[in-house]
């Protein structure tokens, strides 16, 4: 009975965006999105990360504050780049005088500047939902409960697990909630392409839409995984803290000091979900087993045209082919050497001109 081959751990991973996804490699990122005119659109990303311009960032626990900050603001970029590839235009809505006059004001970068807006929101809203909220709902409680006794009764020991409870719930209900819309359903299709090509890349198996298809949408090192971890970790590091001192009597203060600790969280949350994805054991399962079960949200069964972005996106940041880009930028190189010999060189007479642009004209039609 032949043996099943092993399967190869990588550190390649992605990001599902609008109608494409950001697939980051072992030296370089690429974006594939699916056009408006049904074809793939492939181009690089470049980044220069913090773990290459500072050497402090590759230390256990700093690499993970590190590549998260990296992947923010990457995968803040990708997703803008996506949409514009998708074809939003924020001007086929028919805009108010005021809106007209913000357009006509700020130009194209109006699309940016309302999405820089909107993800400053979004950190506001994240901060008051998920660190704010859980501790005003835990210092009411703790009020109700010596209201109702008459007396005082102190539920300080639980404030970890209350609020850490609170938090995954109101993740996993905003998940819920944002996933029965039809452009986030969407998304969530891509992420389940993305894992799954991984998964198939892994498996040493030829990546084809049909080898994609029997794999697993459900990825140990997913983002989902790691926010799930953050939020278990930051259960324990807040008991810890709570039991050793009473700064969580001043909400103001156990606010802030929360907020700190995020750095902390990220960095342990970052080295299990690495230590996570290169080994497949029994403990490694069982502590993966909350970020698998919560992908059955953030993830769907992708369709064949969602798989074939994912297997583009694959194919161009795999460290063992040729990298794509340089071709392309070659190509480029030689187009424009060629134009600047003509420039230099080959001077075109006034009446040369017009069988020249005939002969182009023909030259442009055989091509498309």
């Amino acid at each position: 009975m032949s043996k099943k081959p092993k399967r190869q751990f990588t550190s390649i991973g992605g990001q599902a965006l609008i109608e494409g996804i950001m697939m980051k490699g072992p030296t370089r990122t690429a974006l594939c999105c699916r056009l408006p005119d049904g074809t793939i659109s492939t181009e690089e990303l470049k980044s220069n990360p913090l773990r290459n311009r500072y050497k402090i960032f590759k230390i256990p626990l700093l690499r993970g504050i590190a590549g998260f900050i990296d992947s923010m603001v990457e995968g803040y970029k990708a997703l803008m780049k996506s949409a514009e590839n998708a074809g939003m235009d924020l001007e086929e809505e028919e805009l108010s005088p005021f809106e007209k006059k913000i357009s006509n004001l700020l130009g194209d970068k109006l699309f940016s500047v309302i999405s820089s807006i909107a993800a400053v929101l979004g950190i506001v809203l994240a901060l008051g939902l998920f660190f704010f909220l859980p501790i005003l709902m835990f210092n009411g409680l703790q009020y109700l409960i010596n209201f109702i006794a008459g007396h005082e009764i102190s539920i300080a020991g639980y404030r970890a697990l209350f609020e850490g409870v609170v938090k995954i719930l109101i993740f996993i209900g905003y998940v819920a909630l944002v996933s029965k819309m039809k452009d986030i359903r969407r998304v969530f299709e891509y992420h389940g392409a993305e894992h799954k090509t991984i998964f198939c890349y892994e498996a040493k198996l030829p990546l084809t839409v049909e080898n994609v298809k029997i794999q697993s949408r459900f990825h140990p090192r997913c983002g989902t995984s790691f926010i799930i971890v953050m939020l278990i970790v930051g259960i324990a590091v807040s008991y810890v803290i709570s039991s050793l001192t009473t700064i969580d009597d001043n909400t103001i203060l156990w606010f802030i000091i929360k907020i700190l600790m995020l750095p902390i969280i990220m960095g342990l949350g970052y080295e299990f979900i690495k230590f996570a994805g290169k080994h497949d054991n029994i403990v490694t399962r069982i502590l993966s087993a909350p970020g698998l079960w919560m992908q059955r949200l953030t993830t769907k069964e992708p369709d064949a045209s969602q798989i074939e972005v994912a297997i583009a996106a694959l194919n161009a940041v795999d460290p063992n082919q040729p990298n794509p880009f340089e071709v392309k930028n070659e190509e480029s190189t030689e187009v424009n050497s060629v134009s600047e010999n003509v420039n230099s060189d080959n001077i075109i007479e006034p009446e040369n001109i017009q069988n020249t642009e005939t002969s182009n004209s023909t030259q442009t039609g055989e091509k498309i």
